[in-house]
């Protein structure tokens, strides 16, 4: 087929403005990969932390250089785009057709591929990290089966749940069984913590309690159906929660992942209780280890989701079930500021670039 210039928005150094560049002539298509057009992309935390240029590891800032991810890369993970080529052996997409990119792609042989857990992949080859990303006119998926049909889905929604929706899906889960009345802490009310609780929402969960420290994330945990909020300044904040759940809580989503609200979250639990981290905000904390089995509590960490609770997910918004959550559209030109307004915390909701192509 012809072939139209291409460009992307790349990181070229650490923290500095997002450059675009032209993409070199691709090679023909290999036979399971499909080219698709960008028509919306999600701006993630994630996507802050890789265009500073490092990962905070507890003791440490681990430069992505360290990781193998070398200048210029083009980040974006939360893509929906419209077929523009498929490989000869695609069968079930062809041009024309829109579709939701599962970037979290992994090596595809070893046995969490072979499981179906490609996010725990340690050979991981996800898209907007190890593959050229949806910041980008184009983005070239290796294989049909990462791609996930969205009819009657909000496009821009769909483009949340790739990652911040299958997040807190995938966290939730692990939590499971659950009664609708039972207490669950949920600490951070951004992007993550509005997807957890319309999820929480549309599986008919009435007990959620969110700690988060500004007073419009308060508000907006209020509205989209947390049952109460606390303020992380509150010296009684702990004792409060207990309060008003009744003591010590089973059940903890930490979506910030922080010292404080680790420790905050570990101090909230009873015997038996579950810890699910997913936030990424780095650090470390110091543990007595002795108390870990004689209380018998869980710490689990949750790293985005699997392709079959995409799917599963996918099925919930077609449900009617799934609330919306705030999103804020914004042109692939302004990219470098929406990097800018995440990590300041100017956001409500999600940001999604969105394409005049579509």
């Amino acid at each position: 087929m012809s072939r139209t210039a291409e460009y992307r928005w790349a990181v070229t150094a650490p923290g500095a403005a997002l450059e675009h560049v032209a993409v070199p002539d691709r090679a023909p298509l290999g036979p399971t990969e499909v080219l698709l057009d960008v028509t919306h992309c999600g701006v993630c935390h994630s996507d802050v932390h890789f265009w500073e240029g490092f990962v905070d590891v507890g003791d440490r800032k681990v430069p992505v250089a360290a990781l193998g991810i070398e200048t210029p890369y083009t980040l974006g993970h939360e893509v929906v785009g419209r077929v523009v080529e498929t490989g000869a052996q695609v069968t079930d997409c062809k041009p024309g057709d829109l579709r939701l990119v599962y970037p979290w792609i992994g090596c595809g042989t070893c046995e969490d591929c072979l499981r179906g857990d490609d996010n725990l992949c340690v050979a991981s080859r996800a898209i907007g990290l190890r593959r050229a990303g949806g910041f980008a006119d184009r983005v070239l998926v290796p294989d049909a089966r990462y791609l996930f049909d969205i009819d009657g889905i909000d496009p821009s929604m769909a483009a949340t749940y790739a990652c911040a929706g299958l997040t807190v899906y995938s966290a939730i889960a692990k939590l499971m069984p659950l009664s609708p009345d039972a207490p669950l802490v949920l600490i951070g009310a951004g992007g993550l913590g509005q997807s957890a609780l319309a999820i929480l929402r549309a599986k008919g969960h009435r007990n959620t309690l969110v700690v988060e420290p500004r007073e419009q994330g308060r508000a907006d945990a209020l509205a989209a159906g947390a049952r109460l909020t606390f303020d992380p300044a509150d010296p009684q904040v702990a004792s409060l929660i207990a309060a008003q759940a009744g003591g010590p809580v089973k059940s903890v989503i930490d979506l910030v992942n922080s010292p404080q609200t680790a420790t905050l979250a570990l101090g909230l639990l009873q015997k038996g209780g579950r810890l699910v981290m997913v936030g990424l905000y780095g650090g470390a904390i110091s543990l007595p280890l002795g108390t870990i089995p004689v209380r018998g509590i869980s710490i689990i960490g949750n790293y985005t989701g699997s392709p079959a609770e995409l799917g599963a997910l996918l099925d919930l918004a077609r449900s009617g079930l799934l609330p919306p959550i705030p999103v804020t559209h914004r042109p692939p030109q302004e990219v470098t500021a929406a990097l800018t307004d995440l990590r300041d915390g100017r956001v409500r909701g999600r940001i999604v670039l969105t394409s005049q192509k579509d």
